[in-house]
């Protein structure tokens, strides 16, 4: 009689940036798939301005390529970028794709966001 041995658990954890800033494994699937329909690489830019219902703002555009002083924020071969202004302001951050019932996009999980607006794009820091 023999005995069936399961499969190791595997975890997978993204990776965090130095300053903790992670791609989610949704965002880099969603990049890879985007890229898979463009026929080229695609990169998700990242960035806080100021404006918005709360004070700042996230900034997010698909490109083709960084900047050298961009931070790159990568998972699962995919890549995010963030400028060095916005970094600060992202600290601790995940940035991920959510699809639900009322939309899909990116969205970012700020640990620093004090207060937001009810669609999520603005937010202000104590």
């Amino acid at each position: 009689m023999s005995t069936v041995q399961p499969a190791p658990l595997e975890l997978k954890v993204a990776k965090r940036a130095p300053e903790g800033i992670v791609l989610a494994e949704s965002a880099a699937r969603r990049l890879a798939r985007l890229s898979e329909v463009e026929g080229r690489p695609v990169l998700l830019r990242v960035a806080v301005e100021g404006g918005g219902c709360s004070g700042f703002q996230y900034q997010m555009d698909l490109v083709e390529t960084g900047e050298d002083d961009d931070l790159r924020v990568e998972t699962d071969g995919q890549t995010a970028l963030v400028d060095p202004v916005s970094v600060p302001f992202l600290k601790g951050s995940e940035i991920a794709w959510i699809d639900e019932l009322a939309g899909a996009q990116f969205v970012i999980r700020n640990p620093n966001a004090a207060t937001s607006c009810g669609c999520g794009v603005s937010f202000s820091i104590l």
